[in-house]
């Protein structure tokens, strides 16, 4: 989850990203986290209502800061929606809703609270702002984008980043259920007005259809030499990562084990190597 990524990227992160979209970074920096979690603070210009996608970890202080930066603007916030619920995205939500009395919507009922979820081609309504949500596992099972036409923007989690790429978190998470994802992302920047991606780490893109696709090729790559490590003799999953990720920092490692094992099973399935 680190390195250059093309797709136009903006020099900062944080603050008004679109029209409709405002970022609150969460002080939560690591390795998997790049600068930290991206909360999105999202109303129509003209409204008092605001959506908060990804209020982050169980830190207070920025809970407030979130809270704070909408009432600054004149906004309420009456929905938190989560794109995945790894902790990172979503260990901070109940405090959130406890905070600001919304509701949280997710695809996975375990991460709600209340009495509604998500659901893949679901159209939400907030004081005017049309959001829709898409379904994209890989990442993770539950892993949701949600898509703002309004503004040619989509809001991405990690199944696209601002800078890096991102793991496929085996066994949850499926390679060949993220490949179809980030097609299906691709058919959106290429035929649907699709320009901005508004990430759940790292700065802004503003070249979506070059994200994405940087995206399918370094999985292709990647794949290609974890099947040419496999017929080399690597056995496991962490000399797979040894021989393939050398160049990634090693604080990255277990996070690409966990690709390497979800690539090998994609292999596998499609008889590419032996069981």
């Amino acid at each position: 989850m680190s390195g250059l990524l093309p797709g136009d990227p903006a020099a900062g992160i944080g603050g008004e990203a679109t029209p409709r979209a405002l970022c609150v970074l969460a002080p939560n920096p690591s390795p998997m986290t790049l600068d930290g979690t991206n909360t999105w603070l999202l109303s129509e210009p003209d409204s008092d209502l605001a959506v908060v996608i990804d209020p982050g970890p169980l830190h207070e202080g920025h809970l407030r800061r979130v809270i704070e930066t909408a009432e600054q603007r004149g906004k309420r916030v009456v929905l938190t929606l989560l794109t995945h619920g790894h902790a990172d995205h979503s260990e901070g939500a109940a405090r959130f809703a406890e905070l600001t009395g919304s509701e949280v919507r997710a695809l996975d009922p375990a991460h709600r609270l209340g009495s509604e979820g998500l659901t893949d081609g679901q159209r939400l309504d907030v004081g005017g702002l049309d959001l829709r949500v898409i379904g994209t596992p890989g990442h993770t099972s539950d892993s949701l984008t949600f898509h703002l036409p309004a503004d040619g923007a989509i809001l991405t989690g990690d199944t696209v980043l601002g800078r890096g790429t991102t793991m496929v978190a085996h066994p949850d998470g499926r390679l060949g259920d993220y490949l179809d994802s980030l097609r299906h992302l691709h058919g959106m920047a290429a035929e649907h007005g699709v320009r901005t991606v508004l990430p759940g780490h790292g700065p802004v893109l503003a070249d979506a259809l070059g994200a994405v696709d940087y995206y399918l090729a370094h999985r292709a790559s990647r794949l290609a030499q974890v099947e040419t490590a496999v017929e080399a003799g690597c056995r496991t999953a962490a000399e797979v990562v040894a021989r393939v990720y050398a160049d990634v920092d090693r604080a990255l490692w277990p996070a690409a084990e966990l690709s390497v094992h979800a690539q090998i099973q994609y292999l596998r399935d499609h008889g590419l190597i032996p069981d």
